[in-house]
């Protein structure tokens, strides 16, 4: 029998974490989950209150009291949850995660107030410990069956995620849920134990291809290191949506001939690069530790192909995209405008 003692349940906790995969693992002992696109969070029941913690270990609760309260009232004080914190915009019929930002960002006094309009959800697939025990050293499945007892008679707010031992059912998953804000599908091993702070699960993000116009790179224009892409709304103008992963050697040596500064006049009218320089923090992806972007403005010109996943918010990815090749076939205007799909 594993030691089980609380002694190792200390606040805060790192959580465990997923490796990227580009298959799902298959075979006897795994175990799939939706992947949310939302804010991973532990919850810390305790007699009287609940601590909302970050994965960086940071305190949240008090924006979300719509959420400390159900698990106030509906778990025994003791209880340790890892799950993730998703708000639904019934505009879209899908998860929002910048109206999940807006509730993280507000202070103490409009947190009721945005919890009566944008009401949040916690998605929980793992409970770490009860008042008597740690279960760290026990293994998923056991976490499991404990998790399905304690959320038998639970409020709205509070979600079980769905489990599943088929991967066929995974698949379907990814195939049908992505519209509702579904990022992928996490495999877990249903006789491993939670490894805080550690690796040991797997990923698979569902992705895509599709094309944007190059205005910028980092680096040099002789030596990008990544591009910075974006895509004509309705009005003609340029719209920031995203910057790539590190290019390959390949890539840069593709890339790199085909970049040029943009003209400085038009028919005699100065032009300017529809992007400020540098990029302003709000544009940035990272939105907790947002910073100005310095890049090398480039004439829209190029057409790059990218690999992208679903977490998409005012018209921007989230997560860095993948530069995939140049399409040399495709001038700036066959890229499709912002916001409309063919």
């Amino acid at each position: 029998m594993p030691d089980r003692d609380r002694a190792n349940l200390r606040y805060p906790l790192a959580p465990m974490v997923a490796g990227a995969v580009r298959e799902l693992p298959v075979g006897p002992g795994w175990a799939y989950e939706p992947k949310w696109d939302g804010w991973r969070q532990l919850a810390w029941v305790r007699a009287g209150r609940v601590q909302l913690q970050t994965r960086n270990g940071h305190a949240i609760g008090l924006q979300f009291p719509d959420i400390t309260r159900a698990l106030r009232a509906a778990l025994p004080a003791g209880t340790v949850l890892d799950g993730e914190l998703v708000v639904w915009d019934e505009g879209r019929d899908r998860t929002s995660f910048s109206l999940l930002q807006r509730r993280a960002a507000a202070g103490g006094g409009r947190a009721p107030q945005l919890a009566r309009q944008f009401p949040a959800h916690y998605v929980v697939f793992d409970v770490l410990g009860t008042a008597e025990e740690s279960l760290l050293p026990a293994p998923l499945r056991e976490r499991r069956d404990r998790l399905e007892e304690l959320f038998a008679d639970v409020p709205n707010q509070l979600v079980l995620c769905p489990q599943s031992d088929s991967v066929t059912v995974a698949r379907e998953w990814m195939d049908t849920w992505v519209t509702t804000g579904i990022e992928g599908i996490v495999a877990k091993r249903r006789d491993q134990r939670y490894r805080a702070g550690r690796g040991g699960w797997r990923k698979l993000r569902v992705r895509g291809t599709a094309e944007a116009v190059i205005g910028g790179v980092t680096g040099w224009l002789t030596a990008p290191q990544t591009v910075l892409v974006g895509q004509y709304d309705g009005n003609g103008r340029l719209r920031y949506t995203g910057r790539s992963m590190p290019l390959t050697d390949e890539q840069r040596a593709e890339l790199a001939p085909l970049l040029s500064r943009p003209v400085a006049t038009r028919r005699g009218e100065p032009v300017r690069h529809p992007w400020p320089q540098p990029l302003p923090p709000s544009w940035s992806a990272s939105w907790q530790r947002p910073e100005a972007q310095a890049y090398v403005q480039v004439e829209p010109a190029v057409v790059a192909e990218l690999l992208v996943d679903t977490a998409i918010e005012r018209g921007r990815y989230r997560h860095p995209v993948r530069h995939v090749r140049v399409r040399r076939d495709l001038s700036v205007y066959d890229v499709p405008l912002l916001g409309v799909t063919e």
